[in-house]
């Protein structure tokens, strides 16, 4: 078996100051809505290649207290939530 991350399309309400979609405030993934308790990292990806996509990525942590990575791309205005599944590849024989 194998891990490989997915990125699943999910609704984001969002602060926005004076960037658009700023930080994320809660979001809702297969019918359920997660509150957003705290922003433990942030960082970008992207910038170097001009042509590439720019991407925002926030690590949370939900009132819950499970941590969720999301991804917001502007160029689409988009927002995905990352996560790993187990892959299981059978060999050829």
């Amino acid at each position: 078996m194998k891990k490989e991350w997915v990125f699943e399309e999910i609704a984001v309400e969002s602060y926005s100051g004076y960037k658009r979609e700023e930080t994320p405030r809660s979001f809702t993934h297969q019918t359920r809505t997660f509150e957003i308790l705290e922003i433990l990292d942030r960082w970008y990806e992207g910038r170097i290649n001009p042509t590439g996509l720019l991407h925002n990525y926030f690590k949370v942590k939900t009132r819950e207290g499970d941590i969720f990575f999301l991804r917001y791309t502007p160029r689409f205005q988009t927002w995905t939530l990352r996560r790993q599944i187990w892959i299981l590849r059978i060999a050829d024989n």
